[in-house]
């Protein structure tokens, strides 16, 4: 992104992956896990995609890939709608299942899973709610994504709308982080994205939470 705001275009640096989060929904604004729990857009967030859409559109993209789950897919569609592309979803990009987590508010889960959600926290490998745990969610996502960047040409642009917690974790795959360090990469706002840029050392995070101002995160992983 330029000085000025605008997207700026980068055709010419190899292959992107640009990871696009989906917009509001009501469990966003409740502070309520959602997981893989399928929860709408509100009209803020249609409004927040529309938005976006227009944004990533000039970077003109060779490809759209969604998670199957209607909040992510919805975006999605929006973006298709100026570019002429179809939406291909993938299952694999699904945001972590949390098992119980799930419906819960940010501070009911502190009360009564407090430990668990500390030690998650602190980089443990912890299945949240009995759930996923992170690295099995990045050995099914990273795999989608690469499989579509390998379609794309040379230089070409793929955008990825999935869930904040799937994003990070196939951003830390995909640059070779260990898992206990990803939480160093901070949460995405809705409808705000990352770029990963091809190098000749693998890939190299270009952008993160971009798309916006600077505004709280609100979602699974805050």
């Amino acid at each position: 992104m330029s000085a000025t705001g605008e997207v700026t275009d980068r055709r010419d640096q190899g292959r992107r992956v640009i990871l696009w989060r989906h917009g509001q929904t009501s469990w966003n604004v409740e502070r309520r896990f959602q997981g893989s729990t399928d929860v709408p857009l509100t009209e803020t967030g249609v409004g927040q995609a529309r938005r976006a859409a227009r944004l990533l559109a000039s970077l003109r993209p060779d490809a759209i890939v969604s998670s199957d789950l209607a909040r992510a897919a919805d975006t999605a569609a929006e973006l298709a709608a100026l570019t002429g592309l179809d939406v291909t979803r993938e299952e694999g990009l699904r945001e972590t299942y949390a098992g119980v987590w799930q419906g819960l508010t940010h501070a009911e889960i502190i009360a009564r899973h407090g430990d668990e959600y500390s030690a998650w926290k602190r980089g443990e490998a912890i299945r949240r709610g009995g759930g996923e745990l992170e690295t099995e969610v990045a050995d099914r996502a990273a795999p989608v994504v690469l499989r579509h960047v390998e379609k794309l040409p040379v230089d070409g642009t793929l955008v990825v709308v999935s869930h904040g917690g799937t994003i990070r974790t196939t951003i830390g795959r995909l640059l070779g982080l260990q898992a206990p360090h990803w939480e160093s990469l901070g949460g995405l706002s809705n409808c705000c994205w990352s770029v990963l840029g091809e190098g000749a050392r693998g890939w190299r995070l270009l952008e993160h939470n971009a798309g916006t101002l600077p505004e709280p995160v609100l979602g699974d992983d805050d």
